[in-house]
Protein backbone atom coordinates (compact mmCIF):
# COMPACT_ATOMS: atom_id res chain seq x y z
CA UNK A 1 0.00 0.00 0.00
CA UNK A 2 1.26 3.52 -1.39
CA UNK A 3 2.05 5.63 1.73
CA UNK A 4 1.30 9.17 2.15
CA UNK A 5 3.50 11.85 4.03
CA UNK A 6 2.74 15.12 5.48
CA UNK A 7 5.45 17.46 5.74
CA UNK A 8 5.72 21.17 7.21
CA UNK A 9 7.93 23.79 6.90
CA UNK A 10 7.50 27.12 8.49
CA UNK A 11 7.83 30.66 7.67
CA UNK A 12 10.04 33.19 9.54
CA UNK A 13 10.62 36.51 10.90
CA UNK A 14 13.89 38.18 11.07
CA UNK A 15 13.87 40.08 15.02
CA UNK A 16 16.66 41.98 13.84
CA UNK A 17 19.47 42.09 11.01
CA UNK A 18 18.50 43.23 7.38
CA UNK A 19 19.78 42.56 4.49
CA UNK A 20 23.26 41.98 6.36
CA UNK A 21 23.29 38.23 5.34
CA UNK A 22 24.15 39.96 1.40
CA UNK A 23 27.56 40.28 2.65
CA UNK A 24 27.96 37.71 5.28
CA UNK A 25 26.68 39.41 8.17
CA UNK A 26 24.60 38.69 11.23
CA UNK A 27 21.14 37.83 11.26
CA UNK A 28 18.30 36.69 14.07
CA UNK A 29 15.17 35.58 12.53
CA UNK A 30 12.74 32.77 14.30
CA UNK A 31 10.77 29.97 12.49
CA UNK A 32 7.17 30.78 12.88
CA UNK A 33 4.21 28.70 13.60
CA UNK A 34 2.93 29.76 10.17
CA UNK A 35 4.32 27.80 7.19
CA UNK A 36 3.32 25.31 4.22
CA UNK A 37 2.02 21.70 4.24
CA UNK A 38 3.04 19.08 2.11
CA UNK A 39 0.38 16.05 1.45
CA UNK A 40 2.22 13.66 -1.16
CA UNK A 41 3.07 10.20 -1.87
CA UNK A 42 5.82 8.90 -4.30
CA UNK A 43 5.23 9.31 -8.10
CA UNK A 44 6.92 8.87 -11.31
CA UNK A 45 7.29 12.54 -11.91
CA UNK A 46 6.58 15.90 -9.39
CA UNK A 47 2.87 17.09 -9.56
CA UNK A 48 1.88 19.43 -7.37
CA UNK A 49 -1.51 21.44 -6.92
CA UNK A 50 -2.59 24.03 -4.47
CA UNK A 51 -5.61 26.52 -4.04
CA UNK A 52 -3.30 29.31 -3.20
CA UNK A 53 -4.61 32.52 -5.74
CA UNK A 54 -0.57 33.15 -6.19
CA UNK A 55 1.29 32.23 -8.69
CA UNK A 56 4.43 31.37 -9.95
CA UNK A 57 5.44 28.39 -7.38
CA UNK A 58 5.98 25.92 -9.67
CA UNK A 59 9.37 27.80 -10.93
CA UNK A 60 10.28 27.43 -7.02
CA UNK A 61 9.57 23.58 -7.27
CA UNK A 62 10.94 23.05 -10.95
CA UNK A 63 14.20 25.21 -9.63
CA UNK A 64 14.77 22.56 -6.24
CA UNK A 65 14.12 19.88 -7.90
CA UNK A 66 17.14 20.26 -10.46
CA UNK A 67 19.35 21.27 -7.69
CA UNK A 68 18.65 18.10 -5.49
CA UNK A 69 19.67 16.45 -8.90
CA UNK A 70 23.34 18.13 -8.96
CA UNK A 71 23.38 17.20 -5.09
CA UNK A 72 22.94 13.27 -6.00
CA UNK A 73 19.04 12.74 -5.39
CA UNK A 74 17.63 9.79 -6.91
CA UNK A 75 14.90 10.67 -9.44
CA UNK A 76 12.08 9.73 -7.91
CA UNK A 77 8.98 12.00 -7.87
CA UNK A 78 5.93 12.78 -5.87
CA UNK A 79 2.57 13.71 -6.22
CA UNK A 80 0.47 15.83 -3.48
CA UNK A 81 -1.33 18.99 -2.50
CA UNK A 82 0.17 22.35 -0.87
CA UNK A 83 -1.10 24.48 1.55
CA UNK A 84 -0.21 27.33 2.96
CA UNK A 85 -1.80 29.97 6.47
CA UNK A 86 1.20 32.17 4.94
CA UNK A 87 0.21 35.70 3.70
CA UNK A 88 2.39 36.04 0.41
CA UNK A 89 3.90 39.03 -0.07
CA UNK A 90 4.51 39.91 3.57
CA UNK A 91 8.24 39.43 4.31
CA UNK A 92 7.81 36.27 5.67
CA UNK A 93 9.33 33.94 3.83
CA UNK A 94 6.97 32.09 2.00
CA UNK A 95 9.04 30.87 -0.84
CA UNK A 96 11.54 29.64 1.29
CA UNK A 97 8.95 27.62 2.99
CA UNK A 98 7.79 26.28 -0.19
CA UNK A 99 11.49 25.49 -1.36
CA UNK A 100 12.18 23.83 1.97
CA UNK A 101 9.04 21.38 2.33
CA UNK A 102 9.29 20.21 -1.54
CA UNK A 103 12.86 19.66 -0.52
CA UNK A 104 11.85 17.60 2.44
CA UNK A 105 9.13 15.70 0.88
CA UNK A 106 11.60 14.77 -2.51
CA UNK A 107 14.47 13.79 -0.32
CA UNK A 108 12.25 11.40 1.60
CA UNK A 109 10.87 9.44 -1.05
CA UNK A 110 13.79 9.03 -2.57
CA UNK A 111 15.87 8.13 1.25
CA UNK A 112 18.13 10.33 0.27
CA UNK A 113 19.40 13.70 2.93
CA UNK A 114 21.43 16.20 3.48
CA UNK A 115 22.79 18.08 6.26
CA UNK A 116 20.56 21.14 7.04
CA UNK A 117 22.87 23.74 6.26
CA UNK A 118 23.92 22.42 2.71
CA UNK A 119 20.34 21.90 1.97
CA UNK A 120 19.91 25.49 2.91
CA UNK A 121 22.62 26.06 0.36
CA UNK A 122 21.30 24.06 -2.42
CA UNK A 123 17.83 26.08 -1.74
CA UNK A 124 19.41 29.66 -2.14
CA UNK A 125 20.89 28.29 -5.48
CA UNK A 126 17.27 27.05 -5.90
CA UNK A 127 16.24 30.80 -5.40
CA UNK A 128 18.57 32.38 -7.75
CA UNK A 129 17.82 30.39 -10.00
CA UNK A 130 13.68 30.56 -9.93
CA UNK A 131 13.24 34.15 -9.88
CA UNK A 132 17.05 35.77 -10.21
CA UNK A 133 17.28 37.39 -7.10
CA UNK A 134 20.64 37.23 -5.13
CA UNK A 135 18.99 36.83 -1.44
CA UNK A 136 21.33 35.44 1.04
CA UNK A 137 21.19 32.25 3.19
CA UNK A 138 18.75 33.28 6.34
CA UNK A 139 15.39 32.32 5.15
CA UNK A 140 16.12 28.40 4.61
CA UNK A 141 18.38 28.25 7.57
CA UNK A 142 15.96 29.67 9.59
CA UNK A 143 12.76 27.63 8.28
CA UNK A 144 15.37 24.42 8.57
CA UNK A 145 16.75 25.03 11.35
CA UNK A 146 14.45 26.77 13.67
CA UNK A 147 13.45 26.30 17.07
CA UNK A 148 10.68 26.66 19.56
CA UNK A 149 11.04 29.24 21.99
CA UNK A 150 14.47 30.42 20.44
CA UNK A 151 15.35 32.70 17.88
CA UNK A 152 18.51 31.59 15.70
CA UNK A 153 21.71 34.17 16.10
CA UNK A 154 23.52 33.62 12.80
CA UNK A 155 26.49 34.24 10.86
CA UNK A 156 25.70 34.39 7.43
CA UNK A 157 29.24 34.28 6.39
CA UNK A 158 30.66 31.35 8.54
CA UNK A 159 27.31 29.64 8.96
CA UNK A 160 28.04 29.80 12.70
CA UNK A 161 25.04 29.75 15.06
CA UNK A 162 23.68 29.23 18.10
CA UNK A 163 19.82 29.29 19.78
CA UNK A 164 19.01 32.96 21.51
CA UNK A 165 15.87 32.17 23.87
CA UNK A 166 12.32 34.57 23.27
CA UNK A 167 11.26 35.68 27.06
CA UNK A 168 8.40 33.59 27.16
CA UNK A 169 6.49 36.39 28.08
CA UNK A 170 6.73 37.81 24.77
CA UNK A 171 4.72 37.54 21.64
CA UNK A 172 5.78 37.87 18.25
CA UNK A 173 2.90 40.08 16.24
CA UNK A 174 3.32 40.38 12.58
CA UNK A 175 1.33 43.22 10.86
CA UNK A 176 1.17 43.10 7.25
CA UNK A 177 0.92 46.30 5.72
CA UNK A 178 -1.28 45.34 2.38
CA UNK A 179 1.39 46.12 0.21
CA UNK A 180 2.49 43.35 -1.16
CA UNK A 181 6.01 43.37 -1.99
CA UNK A 182 8.23 41.26 -4.51
CA UNK A 183 11.72 40.76 -4.38
CA UNK A 184 12.28 40.06 -8.09
CA UNK A 185 10.55 43.61 -8.86
CA UNK A 186 11.84 45.66 -5.67
CA UNK A 187 14.94 47.70 -4.89
CA UNK A 188 16.35 44.46 -3.43
CA UNK A 189 18.96 43.82 -6.31
CA UNK A 190 20.07 47.23 -6.47
CA UNK A 191 21.00 47.64 -3.22
CA UNK A 192 23.26 44.31 -2.75
CA UNK A 193 24.94 46.08 -5.36
CA UNK A 194 25.34 49.10 -3.57
CA UNK A 195 26.87 46.92 -0.80
CA UNK A 196 29.40 45.72 -3.16
CA UNK A 197 30.09 49.05 -4.06
CA UNK A 198 31.29 50.05 -0.58
CA UNK A 199 28.32 52.96 -0.71
CA UNK A 200 28.65 54.72 2.56
CA UNK A 201 25.67 55.27 3.77
CA UNK A 202 24.35 51.52 2.62
CA UNK A 203 27.52 49.77 4.44
CA UNK A 204 26.94 52.01 7.59
CA UNK A 205 23.39 50.49 8.09
CA UNK A 206 25.20 46.86 7.41
CA UNK A 207 27.67 47.48 10.28
CA UNK A 208 25.41 49.40 12.44
CA UNK A 209 22.98 46.67 11.92
CA UNK A 210 25.68 43.91 12.92
CA UNK A 211 26.05 45.58 16.35
CA UNK A 212 22.25 45.78 16.99
CA UNK A 213 22.11 41.71 16.10
CA UNK A 214 23.89 41.70 19.52
CA UNK A 215 22.35 43.91 21.43
CA UNK A 216 19.35 42.40 20.21
CA UNK A 217 20.43 38.85 21.42
CA UNK A 218 21.87 40.36 25.02
CA UNK A 219 18.64 42.17 25.37
CA UNK A 220 16.33 38.84 25.10
CA UNK A 221 18.30 36.73 27.20
CA UNK A 222 17.75 39.39 29.76
CA UNK A 223 14.52 40.34 28.73
CA UNK A 224 15.11 43.94 28.60
CA UNK A 225 12.15 45.15 27.06
CA UNK A 226 13.29 49.08 27.69
CA UNK A 227 16.74 48.15 25.16
CA UNK A 228 14.71 45.87 23.04
CA UNK A 229 12.19 49.09 22.34
CA UNK A 230 15.13 51.38 21.69
CA UNK A 231 17.24 48.79 19.78
CA UNK A 232 13.99 47.89 17.11
CA UNK A 233 13.32 51.78 16.59
CA UNK A 234 16.87 52.67 15.76
CA UNK A 235 16.84 49.76 13.54
CA UNK A 236 14.07 51.04 11.88
CA UNK A 237 15.21 54.59 11.05
CA UNK A 238 18.48 53.05 9.54
CA UNK A 239 16.07 50.86 7.31
CA UNK A 240 14.20 54.04 6.58
CA UNK A 241 17.25 56.67 5.91
CA UNK A 242 20.21 54.76 5.28
CA UNK A 243 19.00 51.49 3.46
CA UNK A 244 15.98 53.36 2.34
CA UNK A 245 13.68 50.24 2.00
CA UNK A 246 10.82 51.15 4.18
CA UNK A 247 7.20 52.83 2.99
CA UNK A 248 4.91 54.97 4.39
CA UNK A 249 2.42 52.39 5.77
CA UNK A 250 5.65 50.77 7.55
CA UNK A 251 6.80 53.78 8.96
CA UNK A 252 3.25 54.57 10.20
CA UNK A 253 2.71 51.06 11.26
CA UNK A 254 5.68 51.09 13.14
CA UNK A 255 4.37 54.48 15.26
CA UNK A 256 1.09 52.83 15.85
CA UNK A 257 2.99 49.33 17.35
CA UNK A 258 4.51 51.69 20.32
CA UNK A 259 0.95 53.47 20.52
CA UNK A 260 -1.00 50.32 20.75
CA UNK A 261 1.42 49.22 23.77
CA UNK A 262 4.46 46.84 21.70
CA UNK A 263 7.66 46.94 23.32
CA UNK A 264 9.47 47.17 20.39
CA UNK A 265 8.47 47.41 16.30
CA UNK A 266 10.03 47.63 13.50
CA UNK A 267 9.91 46.65 9.69
CA UNK A 268 10.83 42.92 8.85
CA UNK A 269 11.71 41.11 5.82
CA UNK A 270 13.41 42.94 2.76
CA UNK A 271 10.94 46.20 2.67
CA UNK A 272 9.39 47.82 -0.08
CA UNK A 273 5.93 46.50 1.05
CA UNK A 274 5.60 43.71 3.47
CA UNK A 275 4.90 43.58 7.22
CA UNK A 276 6.65 44.62 10.77
CA UNK A 277 7.22 42.97 13.62
CA UNK A 278 6.08 43.47 16.96
CA UNK A 279 7.05 42.31 20.16
CA UNK A 280 4.38 42.53 22.09
CA UNK A 281 3.37 41.13 26.01
CA UNK A 282 1.67 37.87 25.69
CA UNK A 283 -1.00 38.50 27.73
CA UNK A 284 -2.20 41.57 25.52
CA UNK A 285 -1.08 40.39 22.02
CA UNK A 286 -4.19 39.21 21.07
CA UNK A 287 -6.18 43.11 21.84
CA UNK A 288 -2.63 44.65 20.30
CA UNK A 289 -3.73 42.98 16.96
CA UNK A 290 -6.92 43.94 17.03
CA UNK A 291 -6.14 47.07 18.20
CA UNK A 292 -3.80 47.95 15.23
CA UNK A 293 -5.65 46.88 12.67
CA UNK A 294 -8.75 48.89 13.50
CA UNK A 295 -6.25 52.03 13.74
CA UNK A 296 -4.30 51.44 10.24
CA UNK A 297 -7.40 50.29 8.29
CA UNK A 298 -9.21 47.53 6.51
CA UNK A 299 -5.41 46.82 4.52
CA UNK A 300 -3.79 45.74 7.44
CA UNK A 301 -3.90 42.07 8.91
CA UNK A 302 -2.10 40.93 12.22
CA UNK A 303 -1.00 37.86 12.84
CA UNK A 304 0.13 36.61 16.52
CA UNK A 305 3.23 34.09 16.57
CA UNK A 306 5.71 32.45 18.11
CA UNK A 307 9.31 31.10 17.75
CA UNK A 308 8.41 27.77 16.78
CA UNK A 309 9.79 24.39 15.42
CA UNK A 310 11.35 24.28 12.23
CA UNK A 311 10.35 22.14 9.18
CA UNK A 312 9.46 18.43 9.74
CA UNK A 313 7.43 15.29 8.75
CA UNK A 314 4.02 14.93 10.26
CA UNK A 315 3.15 12.27 9.84
CA UNK A 316 3.11 8.91 7.48
CA UNK A 317 -0.39 7.09 6.91
CA UNK A 318 -0.60 3.61 5.02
Amino acid sequence: MQMNRVFFAPGRVNLIGEYTDLVGGLVLPAALDLGITLDCEPAETVELRTDHPSGGWDRYVDAVERELEVCGRPPVGIRGSLTTTLPPGAGLSSSAALEVVVALCLCAVADFSLEPLVLAQALRRAEHAAVGVPSGIMDQAASLLGREGNALLLDTGTLEHEYVPVPPGLALVIVHSGVRRSLAASGYAKRKRELEAGDPRRLRHVRSENERVLAVAQALRADDRTALGELFRVGHESLRVDLEVTTPELDRLVALAYECGAVAARMTGGGFGGAIVALVDRSAADAFAAGIVAAYGPDGRAFVSAASVGARELQSVR
